[in-house]
């Protein structure tokens, strides 16, 4: 698609939390958190001309690398939020960029993520194919407090669960979606800890894409102030999650 005639580098986007959202507490879900902004980073990459449609005709697509949320409290079912997000840098196949929640003008959610430009076809990381000098860059505009880093896992760790890839945890780029990591690893966290919206921020590195019926092992370090799952195959790193407790 060509670049939109509503095109700006700092993109708004307003959307009404609904119940499908919301965890049993009423609060919107961790994972429908991340859903929401990766959403509204695709809305973003669409009015720009570099969406994962325009992509595809160089057989392209973004991939999410790392995350990192900070949260200040969950918005509830019925809560009108807006989403912002701009791009800190964007060079050849890398980009970092950041998201804001607010709700009734109150900053609730703040994220930074860093993409890779991902060939589907290769599986391998290459240079953008398509014009980006039109986003305007904020350097200094940053959405958290701490930037995303890499998670040391390299730590004591206990085994509690095995999985195997099943088609419902594939996304359209045929690997594991981003938010399935996550959704699996906050499945075997204490719920009152989810339930009293405890998660202060988490962390997220994706380290290996993970296909259909590949057999995994999930590990979790748990500290005072921190619980850390790991999920590796054939005892190769795939993903790691920090949790910070409020």
């Amino acid at each position: 698609m060509p670049i939109s005639p509503n095109f700006t580098s700092i993109l708004s986007k307003d959307c009404e939390i609904n119940f499908t959202q919301c965890a049993p507490n009423g609060f919107l879900k961790y994972t429908d958190l991340c859903n929401i902004l990766q959403l509204t980073a695709a809305a973003h990459s669409e009015i720009g001309g570099i969406s994962f449609l325009d992509m595809q005709e160089f057989n392209q697509a973004w991939v999410l690398s790392r995350m990192r949320v900070e949260i200040t409290k969950l918005p509830k079912w019925g809560d009108l939020v807006t989403v912002k997000t701009w791009i800190n840098s964007l060079e050849n196949s890398r980009s970092v960029r950041a998201l804001e929640m607010h709700v009734n003008g109150e900053k609730i959610v703040g994220s930074e993520t860093f993409w890779a430009v991902f060939n589907t076809k290769t599986r391998r990381p290459e240079g953008l194919a398509l014009p980006y000098k039109h986003f305007e860059l904020y350097p200094e505009k940053r959405a958290t407090q701490e930037g995303f880093s890499k998670i040391n896992f390299n730590h004591k760790k206990e085994i509690v669960f095995e999985k195997t890839v099943f088609l419902s945890d594939l996304d359209i780029v045929n690997h594991v979606n981003n938010v399935k990591y996550l959704e699996w690893c906050l499945d075997l966290v204490d719920e009152k800890l989810i339930l009293n919206q405890g998660v202060k921020s988490f962390e997220m590195n994706f380290l290996k894409e993970l296909s259909l019926k590949d057999k995994v092992i999930i590990h979790e370090n748990i500290s005072e102030n921190e619980t850390i799952f790991s999920i590796t195959k054939e005892d190769k790193n795939c993903y790691a999650l920090q949790l910070n407790w409020k």
